[in-house]
């Protein structure tokens, strides 16, 4: 499936985003000649969920200045295939797969620390009530570095009830770099339908996919 119209107004609906925001586009559903026509407004940042797709799309774009951002799950079999070829992975959720990252990537690799704020089962990250731990052990890791959280909102939650689960991203996160005195600038949360309320909350990295097309 391939979402083909770019929405008219994009270069409006991109100046409605704040500067300091990173729009990270969610690219599933695009082949690599609509992502050109992102590149074209002014988009340079791709946000894949799956490894084979991202291979594809990563060779056939190679002469663009892409800022590549791994946002899916990322299956630990897979995960050398895709380590240096990212410039963010926005999933790291356990230790083995950073494991697999430091033993097959070349240089430090930025990553967001994927974060289970709600404790929804089908949902992966590590769980807030474990982040401690798993923060202790993940800085260990040469090749790992971390930059921030990532986390996603349960699905039909009011704008309050959003506000509520991104700003206790927010308050982990700066709890975290507190206790253990490290720098964690970015947090990656809000999608199409939730990206307001997120951005309110504190996010620097938005993950838009549907809304930045024509339905």
């Amino acid at each position: 499936m391939v979402i083909k119209m770019l929405r008219e107004d994009i270069k409006e609906f991109m100046k409605s985003i704040p500067k300091d925001v990173c729009v990270v586009a969610a690219t599933k559903y695009v082949n690599s000649t609509e992502m050109l026509k992102l590149i074209a407004n002014g988009i340079n940042s791709f946000g894949e969920n799956r490894v084979d797709s991202f291979l594809k799309k990563y060779d056939e774009l190679r002469d663009n200045n892409i800022s590549w951002h791994f946002i899916g799950h990322l299956q630990r079999n897979k995960a050398k295939d895709v380590v240096n070829k990212i410039n963010y992975l926005h999933s790291l959720d356990s230790l083995e797969l950073a494991k697999i990252i430091d033993k097959y990537r070349q240089t430090p690799l930025d990553c967001f620390i994927e974060v289970s704020i709600n404790l929804e089962e089908n949902k992966n990250g590590v769980s807030y009530k474990d982040i401690n731990s798993f923060i202790e052990e993940v800085v260990k890791f040469e090749k790992i570095n971390i930059v921030g959280f990532m986390m996603m909102a349960t699905a039909d939650s009011s704008h309050e009830e959003l506000l509520k689960q991104f700003k206790a991203l927010t308050e982990l996160r700066n709890k975290i770099e507190k206790e253990y005195n490290l720098s964690i600038p970015y947090l990656s949360m809000g999608m199409s339908d939730d990206y307001i309320e997120a951005i309110e909350a504190g996010a620097t990295h938005i993950r838009l996919g549907r809304i930045l097309w024509k339905s």
